[in-house]
């Protein structure tokens, strides 16, 4: 006897997307599993004005339009065309009148209303299916409301749990003080067995280990599930002033860690971390790489600043020289460490860039630093990672509580979303540097203000 079908039928959905989050992910409308994707024709043609250009921006965009033209037909505007086997429809909407209510509140016909008036319209003609507006402009979703219509934030890669991104290394306790002392003494480390701790570690763990006046900092290695003494390392010329920065140059040190994300607030050093270590390492690699996303002030393309090319994005990659003047100082102009930066700028050993600059690079045997990546989608991270050839170590640095970019938050950003879906990988360490050290008053600020 076959057996009954129980529950209830789920309501079918019908989600109308915004242009940033096509351009936020490009493979977005494939994200909605069996519910309906509508595209305004407004927001195909925002897109259209960013096809154009080098950044990743505008990488998605014209891979999105690639998307549209795959499905294409005349269906688009009537009946909708299939997105997939067990997926539902893409519709596009040409536009809708604005009702009264949508006049007298937004009075402008301006891309964001138009969106708002096709929502208005599916939620008053459509009112037993949930019409809903997907936007990463927080405005935009607050207008939506403020008619009574359903919007949210495009949460597909959203980090749920935060846990762990913004906490200090476990410190234990009352440990055994002839344990500790095994870390100095074995080599090949001791077997994390033997110590009696009530947690259960993941590959690449940092610990700080203590008994009074007795402590060792220590790595878990997950292949061999032993604990391994960490050393306060001097990479080039920049000496770890705290256990978070000596876990990082550990981590960065590493050959079997491929990739290693570092996250803290303004001044604890992680850039410098990062660069001092690739330098340690010049013999190890074919180049290094330090970029950084650029992320315009108030929204304005680079088009509006003054100069050539150079000079617009000088501003922007300024703090990455700033590093490496940190580093230089760190010796006498006439020895060879000092000169040997220069040299490695002027053969392009040593690259300084923006990050569109790297797109479709060869990747293989290089250290590629990026900073800033809190300001990277999930997809950008993605599409940094997957070029990474043999021999090549990706380090990503960033502040998760300070993003420039309007359309992403702790949540949604590339450098959380990496962090959480790598959390127990053996080639990948995290490590969060909370003590800053460039001085007391940047600490207090950092603190305080």
């Amino acid at each position: 006897m076959a057996k009954q079908k129980t529950g209830v039928k789920k309501q079918k959905k019908l989600f109308i997307l915004d242009t940033n989050v096509l351009l936020h992910d490009f493979k977005c409308i494939f994200k909605f599993k069996e519910h309906d994707v509508l595209i305004p024709i407004v927001v195909l043609e925002e897109l259209d004005k960013f096809k154009r250009g080098n950044d990743l921006i505008n990488f998605h965009a014209r891979e999105f339009t690639r998307i549209i033209d795959d499905l294409a037909g005349d269906d688009f505007f009537k009946e909708g065309v299939s997105l997939g086997e067990g997926l539902g429809k893409l519709f596009v909407e040409t536009g809708k009148p604005f009702s009264e209510n949508l006049q007298n509140n937004f009075p402008e016909h301006r891309p964001d209303h138009i969106i708002l008036a096709i929502t208005e319209y599916y939620h008053t003609n459509f009112p037993k299916q949930q019409n809903i507006l997907v936007t990463k402009d927080i405005n935009l979703r607050v207008k939506a409301k403020a008619l009574g219509l359903i919007s949210e934030d495009y949460k597909n890669d959203h980090v749920e749990n935060l846990e762990g991104l913004n906490k200090e290394v476990i410190t234990v306790e009352h440990v055994d003080k002839a344990l500790i002392s095994s870390l100095y003494e074995e080599n090949e480390g001791v077997a994390f067995e033997n110590f009696p701790l009530d947690i259960e570690p993941y590959p690449n763990q940092y610990l700080i280990l203590k008994n009074g006046s007795s402590s060792a900092l220590a790595h878990y290695d997950s292949a061999s599930e032993t604990l391994n003494r960490v050393f306060k390392t001097n990479v080039y010329g920049i000496e770890p002033r705290n256990a978070e920065q000596a876990f990082a140059i550990d981590a960065l040190l590493r050959p079997e860690i491929l990739l290693v994300s570092l996250t803290g607030k303004a001044g604890t050093g992680k850039t410098l971390l990062a660069l001092a270590t690739a330098l340690h390492q010049r013999r190890n690699f074919q180049q290094i790489f330090l970029a950084r996303p650029i992320v315009a002030l108030s929204n304005k393309d680079l088009g509006f600043l003054p100069g050539d090319a150079n000079e617009k994005i000088t501003p922007y990659m300024q703090p990455l020289f700033d590093n490496l003047s940190v580093i230089k100082h760190q010796f006498k102009p006439q020895s060879p460490d000092f000169t040997k930066i220069d040299e490695m700028l002027q053969s392009n050993k040593l690259l300084i860039e923006p990050l569109a600059y790297i797109r479709g690079r060869s990747l293989s045997k290089v250290f590629f630093i990026i900073d800033e990546a809190q300001n990277l989608t999930p997809h950008e991270i993605k599409t940094i990672i997957t070029r990474a050839g043999e021999g090549t170590k990706i380090v990503f640095t960033g502040d998760i509580g300070q993003i420039d970019s309007p359309y992403l938050d702790a949540r949604s950003n590339g450098l959380s979303y990496l962090t959480t879906k790598m959390k127990g990988q053996e080639i990948f360490a995290h490590v969060n540097l909370v003590k800053g050290e460039r001085s007391y008053l940047a600490e207090l600020a950092s603190d305080l203000l």
